[in-house]
């Protein structure tokens, strides 16, 4: 019987152990796709040294790239997009499987589903024991929604691309129109980098990341930013806008209580704050209900993203992706046999995405 190994987290904070399972044949709408690549999420990382909890054991990674190997015998030949998916081709997938059919689905929050299937983080179960990138298979149930990846996009660009840039598209669309717009973003990780990028091809007037790191503050200049600053720079930058003082909107990616002050000081009459790094547990934020009604304020939470987001992520990865520097993200690759070396890596400041090749 063929056999796919696969990284397990058992709970243990810093220890994975690498284990075999048979590999799986795809039932019905089921497609069996080989790894190609899975860069290590922030949220991985969190789980990694114990800051957030999934059920375990299970095999973590979702932001995937693919080989279609094999499909079920119901198994539809196109992806969301409408382009046709033949066996060999690379694929990306939306995290979270759904149903179409729930409350949640017909509100138009498929991410909530609640027969949600989400890659990277459900326990293991026998026959269905490959839902994570950190292995050498990944078994695509029913209700996923694949996007087929041009031939001319790295690897190293659209990993990430149904995880960190799919919900940037879901954050910027939460934030309104953006064109001619003064917009701040709170981290320089893939996620501020990404929305650096897309506020620009979206005709931001102003960008302004922010980031304790200098070496990630110069990496958003690249990105597109107009202005990177320290945090103890930023409330200066507020003052100096044409109009009216503060920003139409702030998009905070660091979950960082200090980030949500800061947005919230200098949000301008009618401005829109979307939060969402907060993906961890963290201390309870007071705010003043006056004054979110008083200055017209909108607060969006964005956690995940439609499939709609991935489909628009592909399109500007492919349209962009030498525009911007999206291929120096990913700073190193390990086997899977390194994985514990490759989230050690991960923890390091300087390490915007360290990825996994099977």
């Amino acid at each position: 019987m063929s056999v796919s190994e696969a990284a397990i987290f058992s709970g243990t904070p810093g220890r994975m152990s690498l284990q075999q399972f048979p590999l799986p044949q795809p039932k019905e709408t089921e497609v069996l796709v080989r790894v190609l690549g899975c860069t290590v999420c922030g949220s991985d990382v969190h789980t990694y040294d114990g800051r957030r909890s999934v059920p375990v054991p299970t095999v973590l990674g979702h932001e995937i790239v693919g080989e279609i190997v094999t499909f079920g015998p119901s198994a539809s030949r196109t992806d969301i997009a409408g382009q046709s998916l033949q066996v060999g081709d690379r694929i990306t997938w939306a995290i979270v499987a759904h149903c179409g059919h729930c409350p949640m689905c017909e509100r138009g929050l498929p991410q909530k589903c609640q027969r949600a299937v989400k890659y990277g983080h459900e326990a293991l179960r026998p026959g269905e024991e490959l839902l994570g990138g950190f292995a050498e298979h990944c078994l695509l149930v029913a209700g996923t929604s694949i996007v087929r990846i041009p031939d001319e996009l790295p690897l190293e660009v659209a990993c990430p691309a149904s995880c960190a840039t799919a919900t940037v598209v879901a954050a910027l669309e939460a934030a309104g129109e953006l064109s001619g717009r003064h917009i701040c973003l709170f981290g320089a990780g893939t996620l501020g980098l990404t929305a650096c990028a897309l506020a620009r091809s979206h005709g931001a007037a102003t960008i302004v990341c922010v980031d304790p790191a200098p070496a990630r503050r110069a990496k958003a200049l690249q990105f597109g930013a107009t202005q990177a600053v320290s945090p103890e720079e930023f409330a200066n930058t507020a003052t100096s806008l044409p109009g009216a003082p503060g920003y139409d909107v702030a998009v905070e990616l660091s979950g960082s209580t200090a980030a949500f002050h800061a947005a919230w000081a200098h949000l301008r009459m009618g401005g829109t704050l979307v939060l969402v790094g907060s993906v961890f547990p963290g201390e309870p934020v007071p705010v003043a209900l006056e004054q979110i009604v008083r200055r017209h304020l909108t607060i969006r939470g964005i956690h995940n993203y439609a499939p709609r987001h991935l489909a628009t992520a592909i399109e500007f990865l492919t349209a962009h992706h030498q525009q911007f520097p999206f291929a120096e993200l990913v700073t190193s690759w390990y086997p899977l046999s390194e994985i514990e070396q490759a989230f050690e890596c991960s923890l390091r400041p300087d390490a915007i995405r360290v990825g996994i090749r099977p």
